[in-house]
């Protein structure tokens, strides 16, 4: 059997290269190709059995090279993603190889290969292909930065009973305190985790652990009773939705 690598990091590619041939001596090394489009070059003219093929590369993608492959041609993924995305190439049929790849999970490769493991169709491609497209979206802001005098006083955001618009600030009120943010309320919202800050107004969020009744009047109009602020916030017959079991 022969197999080609594709690898834009020279020095990743001929470990990889070494560690093939240790693993599995039978396994002819054909081609290590530096970029994209010599991946897909060599995927036509070698037709390898087997190609491991870097995601993040030069002029064209692994995901994009591998629709060169031959039917018969066992595609394994190597990339720098994370556990997350990782975890979502396991599911399929292709293989895949985190950098930097260890002994033992090469050693798991190599035997998946050896049973004869399936060859990805294009759909898998284009799933793994969106997956990659899309951006990383960041962790949930969990504290906040607010100016007190010549002070910064650290809120943390679980202690946040609701947000409320200003202008171009946003104010925070806590169990004991009203403070002022220099943030608008629009680009807060972006960083807050949306399963425990609901917008009920355009002016306000609130966070759901702190709402303690919902309070309907005949005119269909909507307010929340609040744990542990007096005031009511009043929700817009646009977000009057999330409430109607409550």
């Amino acid at each position: 059997m022969k197999a080609i690598i594709a690898d834009d990091e020279p020095h990743l590619a001929d470990d990889l290269k070494r560690r093939l041939q240790r693993l599995w001596p039978e396994l002819a090394i054909a081609a290590v190709l530096p970029d994209g489009p010599a991946a897909a070059a060599a995927l036509v003219e070698i037709k390898p059995d087997i190609a491991f093929l870097d995601i993040r590369m030069p002029g064209l993608s692994g995901l994009d090279a591998a629709r060169s492959a031959a039917a018969d041609c066992r595609v394994v993924f190597v990339t720098a993603f994370d556990d997350h995305a990782v975890q979502a190439f396991d599911q399929a049929a292709v293989d895949y190889l985190l950098k930097p790849v260890s002994d033992e999970r090469l050693q798991r490769c190599v035997e998946r290969l050896q049973r004869h493991a399936a060859v990805a169709p294009d759909e898998l491609l284009q799933r793994l292909q969106r997956l990659l497209a899309a951006p990383e979206k960041p962790a949930p802001l969990r504290w906040l930065r607010a100016q007190v005098g010549q002070s910064v006083r650290l809120v943390a955001v679980d202690e946040v009973c609701y947000f409320q618009s200003a202008d171009k600030y946003t104010a925070v009120y806590t169990r004991d305190a009203e403070l002022l943010l220099r943030t608008p309320l629009k680009d807060l919202i972006a960083q807050l985790d949306p399963e425990q800050f609901w917008q009920v107004h355009r002016g306000s969020v609130v966070n759901v652990r702190q709402i303690a009744a919902a309070h309907h009047d005949l005119l269909g109009k909507v307010t929340l009773s609040l744990r542990d602020r007096p005031e009511k916030l009043a929700v817009s017959r646009g977000y009057a939705h999330l409430f109607k079991q409550m």
